[in-house]
Parts: structure tokens; C-alpha cells; sequence
């Protein structure tokens, strides 16, 4: 199948394009498209109002299934679910489903592996293979929402029903901004308004820093959220943490910050973890309050999700709380932000990392 064309990875426009070239009629392209995003039918025959001849082609030519689940761990819980994907040429990728009261979150990858390099994150140390299609990057998000409306109807009601995947954290495998035309493709696609529908305020970018991609995002006519994983604020030891620092220094990439909510208007999330006796002293908590003063930001700390090998540590909470307090009192919007499926080792990278690639490709970086 992985040579037939993956009908995810079509815009409205190349659906249309695809379908009159087959000589069909152009209201088709709707209804098409409504089977895909609305409907979220996973496969041809449910598609009733199509033609058969239609319905026959589709099956020959297009594949529905741009990843397959290969192993489920559900957090003790309950409230988060981890999937590891197999894609059509074999390689894995991971996307988790955060349960809370009243939404249901996709945490999804943009990329098979990372070539960030980061050392506290499974990703990082596996390298890069390939960046992932914009289908395959809708796939996942389609795919969660298809299980949370067959497993939990009862909490599917009113806006639920329509999304059952209300928010989408691009958090998972991969740099998003490193595969940015990809990224910003299944974006739109799930934002359409002829389809999922989903609001470009309910997606989340997390990037480590790409300066230019995020100049180049602040330019884009969607009004997503943008979270920077900042984790220092002295280069020396940003440069340690997260390597790209030393391709885009913290003076270039918080002007580029600066610059994007200056253009957009939007809070800026910053993402530190707090790692252990590395990054959760004081004054470094005072140094980041300085490097963020007059900013429009909030930050999120989070304790470090550990993988398993690593001499990376979470810091205690009473060094968080700390860190927190020091940032308050600085003026600065802070939150603790909660760890999910710890149990499940639900940090990305980790279930590929135990689950080696059909493909047998070794990760580059």
C-alpha cells in the first residue's frame, strides 16, 4: 500500500483536482471530504452516498490508513493512553490521548525520531529518520478522535461530538518546525471548516528554538499557540541541554520570540523542565524571570518526565515550587504543569525505543 497515494495527505483543493479528473462531479469532493473529517469513516463501504464505481477507484488508487496501531499502555488511571504507530514503510511513531474532565487532548509527532539531539529526551537520543507527511500527521489526530467516539459516546455530547479531539499539543516525536510545510498542511486541514473544524486556537506548536521558523510562522494567517522549550537561560547551559542553542543563541531566538508576539499578539508558552541539581537553582530562576521580563508569556514548568537509562532526574517538589515562587514574585504568570501517564513512560520516544522499526532503518541525525 505504501505505494498508492494516502488520501490524508490531499488538500480540499488536490481531493477536487484528483475527482474531476476522474470525471466525477465536484459536489463529491464534499461529500468525500465530510467522510473523512466529519464522519472519520475508516473505511470505503460506510461511505454510502459515494457510487460504487467511486467508492471501487478510491480502494484501488488511494490508501485510508496512514499508520496502523501496533501497541496500546493505558495509565493506571485512566486518563492517558499512548499508541505506538506503525507507517506504511515500517517505521514507528508515538501519539498519546490526554482524558481530562471536560476535553480530550492529542499529543502528536511531526517526525519519525528527532534530530534535536536533546539528552534528557528518548526522542532525541534515538537521531532523525524522516519527517512524517501532513496525512500522516492528520492520521494520528484522526485516528484518537475515531477511538474516543467509539469508546466513550457518553462523553461525546454537544461540541464533544463534533471534536472529539478538542485540542492538539504538537509535542510529540519530532521538531515540527524542522518539517514546517508538512506541519502547517495538517494544520489547516484539520482547522477547515468543511471538515474537522477544529480552531486554530486549539493547537499548540512546541518548538526548541527554531528562530527563523518561528519569524516565519508569526507570518502565517493562523492563530495558533505557540510554546517555546526554553529549559535555561544562560547559553552555556542551554547549549548542554538543548544543542540547537548553538546554531540559534537565546538572544536571536528571544528576539524572535519577542518579534512573534509582537506580530501576533499572542502569549507565548515557555516550557522548562526542571531537571535535578541541573537547571532548578535560584538564581537561575532569577536569571530566567530577567530573560522573560516584559514579555508576553506564561510559563510552564514541568518536573522532568525521566527515561528509563537516564541520570536525568525531576526535580522535588520542593524545588519547584521554589522555582515558581521566585518567578511570581518577578511578576511572571507561572504554572506547575501536571505530568500525565508517568506510569506508561509516556515521554515520547521511549515505547519506539523498546519497539525496533519493521523498516530496519537506522536513525540519523
Amino acid at each position: 500500500m505504501a505505494d498508492r497515494l494516502l488520501l490524508y495527505d490531499l488538500t480540499y483543493n488536490q481531493i477536487q483536482e484528483l475527482l474531476v479528473g476522474w470525471g466525477e462531479s465536484r459536489f463529491r469532493v464534499e461529500q468525500l471530504w465530510r467522510w473523512l473529517y466529519v464522519s472519520l469513516a475508516g473505511d470505503w463501504e460506510t461511505m454510502v452516498n459515494l457510487p460504487a464505481g467511486l467508492r471501487q477507484r478510491l480502494t484501488t488508487e488511494t490508501d485510508l490508513s496512514p499508520l496502523t496501531p501496533v501497541t496500546y499502555q493505558e495509565s493506571a488511571n485512566g486518563q492517558t493512553r499512548k499508541v505506538l504507530f506503525r507507517l506504511r514503510d515500517g517505521e514507528t511513531i508515538e501519539s498519546v490521548l490526554m482524558r481530562y474532565t471536560d476535553r480530550r487532548t492529542a499529543c502528536i509527532s511531526t517526525q519519525v525520531g528527532c534530530g534535536m539531539g536533546c539528552p534528557f529526551c528518548a526522542t532525541g537520543q534515538g537521531g532523525l529518520v524522516r519527517n512524517l507527511s501532513a496525512g500522516e500527521i492528520v492520521g494520528q489526530v484522526i485516528h484518537l478522535a475515531r477511538q474516543v467516539r467509539e469508546t466513550e459516546p457518553g462523553q461525546c455530547s454537544g461540541a464533544e461530538q463534533a471534536h472529539p479531539i478538542g485540542n492538539v499539543v504538537l509535542m510529540g516525536m519530532g521538531e515540527p518546525l524542522a518539517n514546517y510545510a508538512a506541519t502547517i498542511q495538517a494544520i489547516e486541514t484539520l482547522a477547515d471548516p468543511r471538515g474537522y473544524n477544529l480552531g486554530a486556537r486549539r493547537f499548540t506548536l512546541s518548538t526548541v528554538g527554531l528562530a527563523p521558523g518561528i519569524r516565519r510562522l508569526a507570518e502565517e494567517a493562523l492563530p495558533i499557540n505557540l510554546a517555546v522549550s526554553l529549559h535555561a537561560a544562560d547559553d552555556g547551559l542551554r547549549d548542554r541541554l538543548v544543542p540547537i542553542n548553538r546554531r540559534y543563541p537565546l538572544a536571536e531566538l528571544m528576539a524572535a520570540v519577542r518579534d512573534y508576539a509582537g506580530t501576533t499578539k499572542r502569549r507565548v508558552s515557555i516550557e522548562y523542565a526542571l531537571v535535578d541539581g541541573v537547571n532548578d537553582a535560584l538564581d537561575q530562576a532569577q536569571a530566567l524571570a530577567w530573560l522573560l521580563e516584559g514579555l508576553l508569556c506564561h510559563v510552564n514548568l514541568i518536573p522532568l518526565n525521566p527515561t528509563s537509562g537516564s541520570p536525568w532526574q525531576p526535580s522535588p517538589r520542593e524545588r519547584v515550587d521554589a522555582f515558581r515562587a521566585v518567578l511570581e514574585a518577578a511578576g511572571v504568570a507561572t504554572t506547575v504543569r501536571m505530568r500525565r501517564g508517568i506510569d506508561i513512560e509516556a515521554g515520547c520516544g521511549q515505547l519506539r525505543r523498546r519497539q525496533p522499526s519493521a523498516a530496519g532503518n537506522k536513525p540519523t541525525i
